[in-house]
């Protein structure tokens, strides 16, 4: 078994490659081709942790991913995530690899799942980008942005100023323009890409503040009790695409919606089968497109995978 820190797997991850693998996770979990068990979750007073596993068929390896998130923690001057992953041999069982990678991997395989569903959901026009939040995942969905719009005109809400300040600082030096806005209706109002990052327990977005053709990302919601889009507008989408339906109708942003019987699990569409199927994306820029992101095991396997292998092609 080998350990690579969190400097030896930033030096062995390709973004390019991981985002293809992911892709391809993402359909082959949609066609059934993935082994995922349900979502280990523990709460606990100050925090949460997840634990996600599985194993995609014909893949070589099988992985392990512990990620918790500790939001006080920024007042104690330490990260608000931490997490690690293993890496075990389907054919053996034996673990090939630790990847001590202090939730950074969670990150980027995160953003990662934003960038793919804007890339299949986003209007052609994207007139103003909206992001909702100000931490990691705000930053890291923003940037991955690029790859798929030229859109740098953007707007940020976070409850604590003084972070929308910092980020818009670090950002606007690649070349975003960057606004701050007092509120989040306005923010949504002047964009038609939207990515709501926060662990949101009452709804940010109303429903009468969305636009014809804006399409919504929405990661916050990973646990049951989380929620930052309005029933209502989940409900009343044109189109509504989730990462797993058996994860996001339990824990994700759909939840309520689900839970009211305002939607059902016949309306909602795996962003695998979007990938995979042209006609299940919008069909014109005037529906409203919203892509629930839970985090489904098949990301993590990806990506674990893609450093492992490139850290073993270079060092024998």
């Amino acid at each position: 078994m080998i350990t690579l820190d969190l400097a030896a797997i930033k030096a062995h991850l390709d973004i390019d490659a991981a985002v293809a693998a992911i892709e391809q996770g993402y359909v082959d979990y949609s066609l059934g081709r993935a082994d995922v068990p349900p979502v280990g979750y523990l709460a606990v007073p100050d925090g949460e942790c997840h634990i996600k596993y599985g194993h995609i068929q014909g893949g070589e390896f099988f992985v392990i991913k512990v990620a918790t998130g500790f939001y006080g923690n920024t007042a104690l001057g330490l990260p608000s995530s931490d997490g690690l992953m293993l890496v075990l041999s389907a054919k053996t069982g034996m673990v090939e690899a630790f990847l001590q990678d202090e939730g950074h991997l969670t990150n980027i395989r995160t953003a990662i799942g934003g960038m793919i569903a804007a890339k299949y959901l986003a209007p052609v026009e994207v007139s103003g980008i909206g992001i909702i939040g100000a931490g990691v995942q705000a930053e890291l969905q923003l940037r991955l942005l690029r790859n798929i719009t030229s859109c740098r005109r953007v707007t940020l809400w976070n409850r604590n100023r003084a972070r929308a300040e910092a980020l818009a600082e670090s950002v606007g030096r690649d070349g975003f323009e960057v606004e701050i806005s007092d509120t989040v209706e306005a923010l949504v109002r002047a964009s038609n890409l939207i990515v709501t990052t926060t662990p949101a327990q009452e709804p940010l977005i109303a429903a009468d503040w969305v636009t014809p053709g804006t399409h919504i990302t929405a990661v916050g919601a990973d646990t049951p009790g989380k929620q930052e889009l309005a029933t209502e507008l989940v409900a009343g989408a044109d189109i509504v695409v989730v990462d797993s339906i058996t994860q996001c109708t339990d824990h994700g942003e759909v939840q309520t919606a689900f839970r009211d019987g305002r939607i059902t699990k016949e309306a909602l569409r795996e962003l695998g089968d979007v990938i995979n199927k042209p006609d299940l994306r919008r069909l014109n820029d005037q529906q409203i497109s919203i892509a629930d992101l839970t985090g489904v095991a098949v990301q993590d396997i990806q990506i674990a995978s893609a450093v492992f292998s490139a850290w073993r092609s270079n060092n024998g």
